[in-house]
């Protein structure tokens, strides 16, 4: 008989990174190295690795698939002591690891497990990842992933196992729509949307600073690519923003400036969901008709699920 399970399975130390799912890969591929400004560091047919300019080794995995969707959610934990031991709580709590707790056969190797959450999203525990070299932060492009924002259709459920779970804290919500939680002292590595279905809002990429983040809209505009929804700068986590959408359809963000919590000190609140609050700027505007279609997605039943599958929640 197990033992009933006390508190979260780990400490999460950050969103380490995202895969996504595209049968745009050769064109989303491009997008992301030529005019995102990742850099790629392994890549084969089905896939490609993409770092940032922080430590991690890459920041986002595209995998060619049929159905575009989230591919997984990677966070960092610190010795593979914690994730053996996360498997164990899992297995406390009558949740069944997809693959570990052991090496991890991917770029960047390291020791990690992987398992699903209620509306079968892929979530990935490592620790031990390669290191890279340091890569310059002067030019105007991505530090790292910072957060993801999830699609959800019972965001309660959602809230009450990313917590318990996986230790998450709740930063702010927005009235009853979107949930921000954090796992360090970053405002949210995670937020929840209340939605219609199970799918992937958007991915943000962090900027060193606002005019780091200033100068890649720029760089961008060279490019042709235009924002969607932005530039502002939100009310909760304070943070600037600006959204874009990739050729697979799916949108990222830059950010920059997102609020820092100490721990102790934080209370919660609740936003208020009007214009002046999400965009304390004033410069954004509304988002396009074309954004918000976007950020919705299709349902996503999960990366394990078989290509038929419509539905994307539990």
């Amino acid at each position: 008989m197990h033992p009933p399970p006390h508190g979260p399975i780990a400490r999460l130390r950050s969103l380490r990174y995202v895969e996504l799912h595209t049968p745009a890969f050769t064109e989303a591929a491009d997008f992301y190295e030529e005019v995102w400004g990742l850099e790629t560091v392994e890549s084969d047919d089905g896939a490609r690795w993409l770092r940032a300019t922080g430590d991690e080794h890459h920041v986002l995995q595209l995998t060619r698939r049929d159905r575009v969707g989230l591919g997984r959610l990677a966070f960092a934990v610190a010795t593979p002591a914690e994730v053996d031991e996360a498997a164990r709580r899992l297995q406390a709590r009558g949740i069944v690891p997809v693959a570990g707790p052991g090496p991890l056969e991917q770029a960047g190797g390291g020791y990690g497990l992987r398992f699903t959450d209620p509306e079968q999203r892929l979530i990935e525990i490592s620790a031990h990842v390669e290191a890279v070299a340091p890569r310059g932060r002067d030019g105007s492009v991505p530090v790292g992933v910072t957060h993801a924002v999830l699609n959800t259709t019972d965001i309660d459920a959602a809230v009450a196992f990313y917590r318990e779970v996986l230790g998450l804290r709740v930063s702010d919500w927005s009235e009853h729509q979107m949930a921000f939680l954090r796992c360090n002292a970053d405002h949210h590595c995670i937020a929840f949307n209340r939605a219609e279905w199970t799918s992937l809002n958007h991915v943000a990429y962090e900027m060193t600073s606002v005019d780091h983040f200033m100068r890649g809209l720029g760089r961008l505009r060279h490019h042709g690519v235009t924002p969607g929804w932005g530039p502002g700068r939100h009310g909760p986590g304070n943070n600037t923003f600006s959204y874009f959408t990739d050729p697979s359809g799916l949108v990222c963000e830059y950010t920059s400036e997102v609020a820092q919590i100490v721990e102790d000190a934080w209370i919660a609140r609740v936003w208020r969901r009007v214009p002046e609050l999400s965009d304390l700027w004033g410069t954004a505007g509304p988002p396009s008709k074309e954004i918000r279609c976007h950020m919705a997605g299709t349902p996503d039943p999960g990366p394990l699920a078989p290509l038929d599958a419509k539905e994307g929640t539990a």
